[in-house]
């Protein structure tokens, strides 16, 4: 894994992702944010991560979620270096699947993640 992960190593994969969402707290994204040299984690940072989760968590993540919180379309980016790192300052596992994933609507984009 290019990047360490903060903490119990043994809840992450070899990708950095939390494995199960339950375990995540605000103070573990901190902990991922530092680790990965984000920066301080903005209202907006904030406004992501939580979309993502509750997304996620009801199991309807949308291709789209910068937009369903009235951002440009590349906030992921622009927050957060790609929507691969924002998943994993949010505690959310590796994706299986690309149609549960917000970059599976972008080609090759699930590839990036493995």
């Amino acid at each position: 894994m290019a990047d360490s992960t903060p903490c119990h190593q043994d809840l992450f994969d070899d990708q950095g992702f939390l494995e199960d969402p339950a375990l995540w707290s605000r103070d573990l994204a901190l902990a991922i944010a530092a680790e990965l040299r984000l920066g301080e984690l903005t209202e907006t940072h904030w406004d992501l991560i939580d979309r993502l989760r509750g997304e996620y968590l009801q199991g309807r993540a949308r291709p789209d979620p910068c937009r369903a919180l009235g951002l440009q379309e590349d906030c992921a980016e622009r927050l957060f270096g790609g929507m691969a790192v924002a998943w994993r300052v949010a505690g959310l596992p590796a994706p299986v699947s690309p149609p549960h994933t917000p970059w599976s609507s972008r080609a090759g984009a699930s590839r990036q993640l493995r």
